[in-house]
């Protein structure tokens, strides 16, 4: 099952008070991006975000979920509408996060 564009706008106007976040449609699904840095994704209509030391520990109680079959597991963000939340939570996530891969040409 595909995401729908709506929850996607959703949660981007929920994360709209950061700078710098970005989203890549990917097979149904959407990439989430943070300053560069893919914080998680949205798949099947959930908030997926990675499961960083600083995510797990905002969210204690987050059910880890895989986002599609032979992924690694993620956290599902239940909090979608407390914009506070979700900034913290990506502002703590950041420095945690792998630089983005350079691509070879």
């Amino acid at each position: 099952m595909a995401s729908s564009k709506t929850y996607l706008d959703y949660i981007l106007e929920q994360l709209s008070d950061l700078d710098e976040i970005s989203y890549k449609a990917m097979m149904g699904e959407y990439i989430i991006y943070y300053r560069s840095k893919i914080v998680g994704g949205i798949y099947d209509d959930r908030f997926l975000v990675k499961p960083v030391k600083s995510a797990i520990r905002l969210m204690p109680s987050a059910q880890f979920e895989l986002p599609y079959e032979g992924a690694k597991e993620m956290l599902l963000v239940d909090d979608i509408d407390n914009k506070e939340f979700l900034a913290e939570l990506f502002d703590a996530m950041y420095e945690e996060l792998p630089l983005p891969k350079i691509k070879k040409k």
